[in-house]
Order: structure tokens, then sequence, then C-alpha cells
């Protein structure tokens, strides 16, 4: 079955001629101990800063946005000394996604749509689990991302956290995990069956190992290429979404995005999507109608010259205001009927 695909300006007018808005909740996850860069946890502040709320107010259609401000969390006194093989810094990562996740249901539950700013990208765990509350586990994930983040604590060569949420959501993962104190409130209850991936580019041995025998949807950059970004995106709901029903979770990290385009994060990789195909991706999965979370990771204004920075940060913006439904066509007068008509041209009809 083939996924309704509404043209980018027939939601919006939903809501210009009704009550309607589209309601949106912002969480900032300051987060960045699932990797070893300093500086990514920065990222929140500087997407704020560079107007994200004004920029989301300059859509079309009616938004309802409330900023939910950061997350923080404490780590309970019995995770202090608690110590996994392999994940660095697991009592702040317990702890921090267990506080992302009951942020994100109750945003969710509010009806709005979660747009969660990182942050590294090991806060998935608590974003999807968070949306999975919410939704009784009627959800599919796009994972956006140059890296499948599918390793465990014994496969991973780093110990950084942030390349392992995927594998601590699924459940065909479940058992390849040791006890993890302190994370008994996320249940891998995701099948990778529900998962696709888009824009892959750098994957490890045993992932590869992991997509193939399961079967997971996974879409690299050949495939982009020969197939054009609006075929995947399509492709991927089918076979994840195949009626159409489901809660869609995107979770984009800025560095599927080749690295002359986000050149700021801290995995920046040649030959990843341009923004224009990020931009589509986006304005695809907000025509169906049923996004519900996104998550924008890895910025980090660390690293990089200024202008690298503001670059980044600008298609970070870029992503989230197609999420939203932002249409590249233009913004029409919202006082069109008071202007005078000689400012017009003839009008013709529009296919």
């Amino acid at each position: 079955m083939r996924p309704k695909v509404y043209h980018c300006l027939s939601i919006a007018r939903r809501f210009l001629h009704s009550d309607q808005s589209l309601k949106v909740g912002v969480l900032g996850v300051p987060f960045d101990k699932g990797q070893a860069k300093k500086g990514v946890g920065n990222g929140p502040e500087f997407i704020r800063k560079k107007g994200l709320l004004e920029r989301i107010a300059e859509i079309e259609q009616k938004i309802d946005v409330k900023d939910y401000g950061d997350v923080s969390y404490k780590i309970p006194d019995e995770l202090q000394k608690e110590i996994v093989p392999n994940m660095k810094a697991y009592a702040d990562i317990a702890a921090c996604n267990f506080e992302v996740s009951k942020m994100v249901e109750d945003i969710i539950k509010t009806g709005r749509i979660c747009i969660t700013l990182g942050g590294d990208h090991s806060l998935g765990v608590g974003t999807v689990d968070g949306h999975i509350k919410a939704k009784n586990e009627n959800v599919c994930v796009i994972w956006v991302d140059a890296h499948a983040d599918l390793n465990t604590n014994k496969t991973s060569s780093t110990g950084n956290v942030h390349g392992m949420p995927m594998a601590l959501l699924a459940t065909e993962l479940s058992d390849y995990w040791p006890y993890l104190p302190g994370m008994d409130w996320q249940k891998p209850v995701l099948s990778l069956r529900d998962v696709a991936y888009i824009g892959l580019r750098s994957v490890d041995t045993y992932e590869r190992l992991v997509i193939d025998k399961l079967g997971i949807n996974a879409f690299g950059m050949e495939d982009i290429e020969n197939f054009g970004i609006n075929t995947i995106v399509e492709m991927a709901l089918n076979k994840i979404d195949p009626a159409g029903e489901k809660s869609i979770h995107v979770s984009f990290d800025i560095d599927s995005l080749d690295s002359l385009e986000a050149p700021s994060t801290g995995t920046a990789l040649r030959g990843g999507m341009t923004l224009r195909e990020g931009i589509q991706l986006m304005e695809i999965l907000y025509r169906t109608g049923r996004l519900g979370a996104l998550d924008l990771v890895e910025v980090n204004p660390s690293i990089g010259t200024e202008t690298e920075v503001n670059r980044t940060i600008d298609a970070a913006i870029h992503v989230i205001m197609a999420a939203l439904g932002h249409c590249r066509r233009g913004i029409r007068p919202k006082n069109v009927h008071t202007l005078p008509l000689q400012t017009f041209p003839p009008t013709r009809q529009v296919i």
C-alpha cells in the first residue's frame, strides 16, 4: 500500500482556514557524555540563539509552539558507583535518558510534536522510549544517520554510547546486553521491523552483520543516489508502516548531511546527503500528517570556524522547519485581500 503524500500547501491550508493549529513542543537536551568531544552539549543553546523559535513563527500555518527548556538530571545515589563494561559515563546515560523519556512522553501526550534538540545521539534511547510510551507502542522510527548506532557494549570499539542507542531499543538485541542497573524503566519493545535507516555510509562490521542477518530496512547513500530521496522515503514508509497508521519518530543526526553542508559535528564525513535532500525528506514526512517526534542531534558549536558553525546550525534549523511545514514555494501574504490589485500579476492556475 502506498502512503498518502500531500502537496506541501494542503496541510497548511487546513490550519489557515480553521481554528486549529499545529502544536509543537521544543525540548533541549544539553548532553555530551555519550561521546568524547566537548561542545555538543551546547547545541540546544546555539540553535535557539540562532532564532529557531522565531523561524518557526514564520511558517505559513498556525503553530502553537511551547519551549519546555532543557532537561536536567541527577544521578541517583544507587547509581553513583555503577559501572557497565565498555559503556562510558554509564550512570549519566541512564539518569539523563530517564528524564528525557518522561519529558518526551508528557509533551506528546499533550498533542504536541516533540522536537528534541541535542546533545549527542545517546539521547535517542530516551526520546524513542518516551514516544513509544505516549503512543502505546504504535510507533515506527526513521533513523537518519551516517552510522547505524547498532553496537552493543561488547562490540563497540570506543565504549561511546552514542553508537549504541538503536541496539538498546531493539527487542531483537535485548539478549545481547548484560543487566543494566538503573535502566529498568526502559524496556526494549521496538522491533527492528519498525525501523528504517536513511543515509548510511559508515557502518561497522558487526552492524553490517546485524543489518543483513535481521533484514533491517537500511537505505545507504548509494540507494539515495540510485533512486532519489523521494522514492527512498516512500520505500521506507511502505516497509515500516504499510497501513499508514503509526506515529513516526525521526531521529536526525546532522552528520547524515555531507560535511560541506554540516561541518560542525563530531563525526563529519564526506559523501552524505545534501541539505536539499534532508529538507525534502522532512517535507515528505510532514505531509503524512503522522510525524510525532523529531530529534536533531550532534550539532557541535565547538568544532570549526564561526562560518562553519553557523552553516551547520542553519542546516539544522532548515531541517526542523521542513518537519513543521515550511514550504519552499514561499509564504503567502496573510492580508492578501487588503493589498492593491495592481501589485499582483494576472492569476494563473498552478498545477
